[in-house]
């Protein structure tokens, strides 16, 4: 059984999720179940390898996730006693680890599978009896207020998912096991580039609290910006757009490889020659540099809200589509695919001005910095979540990605990477004013 809908007075026709029994249980159930496949796609002997050098290596990832879900919910906000207090610090925090201490790091440091997993097992054990039997929404608790605790592991499992999906990425083939059937949808018949114009007009930013049952700290507190009319392209830059660019000697994405005179993509599980029709992949500074190219710019968060969730009529959609909750003919997100598929392949997924793929297919790149919204306060659940990244040298990314959670599909939603990270499925498109 799913949550029940309540509509929210003055909420843009946002809808407040109030879970039923059994939906906490469930999702978690789901997380779970979606982590374990991820990580049975991988060789053993691959266990302690760092796919990505500033990241963690793939042990870590497998002990993080119920770890911080039974230090959030069980420890923390309910008083549960501890399992192992080594591992639960060990396991405790995802940020990446610097450069310094990246090169310190051996496996010698991580305890072996079957610890890891013994004490995953009771994690999830413990949890799942705090999902299934504790009073779990207690109005003026710091960490259960509205269920905060809880729906902030179950969407930090659903986003960690998607950073488990960047490692493999970088796994040799011959370390990762492919799923049967899958095959990715190549289509080179390439849709043509227009530029939609978006009038003057008001954009949302920031979630209402009555609106949403809930959001991180950084979608909070609700407010809107006035935006000049500007246009934006219609489509995400592609391979074939961004090759013009590499031709002349723009810097490759790392997701590119050269063999010989020809350009492959690195798939999830093959090489294969450059798919033109599918959006890029690119770090913020180079998406930068390919719009000053085309003497264009990258969208404010503030353009992408207008032109993913406005309408000519004023006023705002919950989905670029509409009200429709997102599905597979909405656009490539939910883990629906291993790779992109060709840009504007899901014309249902189109906003009210006729922009396309602004949710899914990558997420997209703006210029703005991620910093807090006027009024932050960090979330108690999660204190450090964003604030540790308020520095100036991340930038704000907006839309979903193929392995980007439904949960997390919704216009409120930021998500954030450095500048320079180029490893995210995230892609761009330009606008000028």
């Amino acid at each position: 059984m799913g949550p029940r809908r309540t509509r929210a007075a003055g909420s843009r026709g946002l809808t407040r999720t109030v879970p039923v029994p059994g939906f906490f249980g469930d999702w978690y159930s789901r997380n779970r179940a979606r982590t374990q496949a991820l990580f049975d796609l991988v060789a053993n002997e691959a266990y302690y390898e760092r796919p990505i050098d500033l990241r963690h290596p793939i042990v870590f990832y497998e002990g993080h996730l119920p770890a911080f879900s039974f230090n959030t919910l069980v420890k923390r906000a309910l008083g549960g006693v501890s399992i192992d207090p080594a591992l639960e610090t060990l396991f405790a925090r995802g940020i990446d680890p610097s450069e310094q201490e990246a090169g310190r790091t051996s496996i010698h440091q991580w305890p072996s599978r079957t610890a890891v997993r013994q004490f995953a097992a009771e994690a999830d054990r413990r949890v799942r009896t705090a999902l299934d039997r504790s009073d779990l929404d207690r109005p003026g608790d710091p960490l259960l207020h509205r269920s905060e605790a809880v729906f902030t592991i179950l969407e930090h499992e659903a986003m960690h998912q998607e950073t488990l999906m960047y490692m493999w990425h970088r796994l040799p083939f011959d370390q990762k096991q492919r799923p049967a059937g899958y095959r990715p949808r190549i289509d080179d018949d390439r849709p043509p580039q227009e530029w939609i114009e978006i009038p003057a007009g008001r954009a949302t930013l920031g979630a209402d609290e009555a609106a949403l049952r809930f959001g991180w700290d950084n979608e909070r507190p609700y407010h809107s910006e006035d935006v000049a009319a500007f246009a934006i392209q219609r489509h995400d830059v592609t391979n074939a757009d961004y090759l013009e660019f590499v031709n002349l000697g723009g810097p490759p994405p790392i997701f590119w490889e050269r063999r010989g005179d020809s350009w492959y993509w690195r798939g999830m599980f093959d090489l294969i020659p450059l798919p033109l029709s599918w959006p890029v992949y690119v770090s913020q500074t180079d998406a930068t540099a390919y719009a000053a190219w085309r003497e264009c710019r990258l969208p404010t968060e503030a353009e992408f809200q207008r032109a993913a969730y406005g309408t000519p009529d004023g006023s705002e959609r919950v989905h670029p589509w509409g009200d429709a909750s997102p599905s597979a003919a909405h656009g490539v997100f939910d883990f629906a695919s291993w790779d992109p598929e060709p840009a504007g392949s899901h014309p249902r997924g189109r906003s009210a001005w006729g922009v396309d793929d602004l949710v899914g297919n990558g997420w997209e790149w703006t210029r703005t910095e991620f910093a807090p919204f006027p009024g932050f306060r960090p979330m108690p659940s999660y204190p450090e979540y964003s604030a540790d990244f308020f520095d100036g040298e991340h930038a704000v990314m907006k839309g979903a990605s193929p392995a980007t959670a439904r949960e997390l599909i919704r216009p409120t939603f930021r998500n954030w990477f450095r500048k320079q990270y180029p490893y995210v499925y995230a892609t761009f498109r330009c606008v000028r004013p």
